[in-house]
């Protein structure tokens, strides 16, 4: 799946808002995620998986509990896509920037 397939998903971005915190117990994750999207444990699991499958989050045991943190790869391959588009925002910001002073100018000649 896609980096941005897989952050396309509200809840997954909500798993990894979550983790961006600290590495949390699948069952902290449950249920936040859980109570706030109105999903079950095995839908909440499922998400998990997809996240770890592709890239963004770890998983390690602590005796019965499963611990979940980020992970850099996916972060890496959307950031990778990203920066093929990264040289047409300066110059957005450019125009942008010449809107506002136009507007500003506009604005006290009209005063």
């Amino acid at each position: 799946m896609h980096a941005f397939e897989v952050l396309g998903d509200p809840v997954r971005r909500r798993i990894v808002e979550l983790l961006a915190n600290g590495e949390r117990t699948a069952g902290d994750v449950v249920d936040a995620v859980g109570a706030e999207f109105g999903i079950t444990q095995p839908a909440v699991s499922r998400h998990l998986r997809i996240l770890r499958e592709s890239g963004f989050a770890t998983v390690r045991p602590e005796g019965a509990r499963r611990l979940y943190a980020l992970q850099r790869a996916g972060f890496d391959e959307a950031d990778a896509v990203l920066q093929r588009y990264r040289r047409l925002w300066p110059q957005r910001l450019d125009a942008l920037r010449t809107e506002i002073a136009r507007g500003a100018r506009a604005g006290k000649e009209s005063s």
